[in-house]
C-alpha cells in the first residue's frame, strides 16, 4: 500500500471569502454528506501596550508543519466518521479582519462535525509550528506562536 504524502496546506496571504465559498460549493455533489462545519480564524486588531495590531506576518517550518497537519488529519479521520476534511493556513501578511485559518469538516451526521472540528482546531493550536509576527500601527513587531 502506498503511503500518502502530506499535502501543502499553506496559502500565501489571506484566505479569501471566494476561496471559502468555492470550497463549500464543490461539496454539493457529495450527496452522502449531511453536515458541514467550518472554523474561520480571523486576525484581530488587538491593542497591546497602547499599540493596535494592523496585521500578522505568518511563517512556518513548511515541511514540519505540513507533516503535523497531515498527522492531525489522519488522527481525526481515525477518530471521527468524516466524509472529508480540509485545512488551509495563511503564510505571509494577513491584515486585521482577514481570514488566516480555514478548517472545513463534513460528515453524514451533524454531531460528528461539531466534535471533529473542535478536536482539529485545538490540535492545530497545540502542535503545528506556525508563527505569527504581529505588525503594529508603528510597524514594530512581536512574535506570537499559533495565532
Amino acid at each position: 500500500m502506498e503511503k500518502k504524502k502530506p499535502k501543502n496546506v499553506f496559502i500565501q496571504g489571506a484566505i479569501s471569502p471566494e476561496f471559502i465559498g468555492t470550497s463549500i460549493a464543490k461539496h454539493q455533489t457529495k450527496t452522502s454528506i449531511g453536515a458541514h462545519n467550518i472554523f474561520l480564524g480571523q486576525v484581530r486588531a488587538d491593542e497591546i501596550d497602547g499599540k493596535v495590531i494592523t496585521a500578522i506576518n505568518y511563517t512556518a517550518y513548511d515541511e514540519m508543519a505540513n507533516q503535523k497537519f497531515y498527522e492531525i488529519r489522519e488522527t481525526t479521520f481515525a477518530k471521527f466518521d468524516l466524509t472529508c476534511m480540509h485545512i488551509y493556513h495563511s503564510l505571509g501578511t494577513v491584515k486585521a479582519g482577514e481570514i488566516c485559518l480555514f478548517v472545513f469538516v463534513s460528515s453524514p451526521r451533524r454531531k460528528v462535525v461539531f466534535e471533529a472540528l473542535e478536536y482539529v482546531v485545538e490540535a492545530i493550536k497545540a502542535d503545528v509550528p506556525v508563527f505569527g509576527k504581529e505588525i503594529f500601527e508603528d510597524q514594530t513587531h512581536q512574535w506570537k506562536q499559533n495565532s
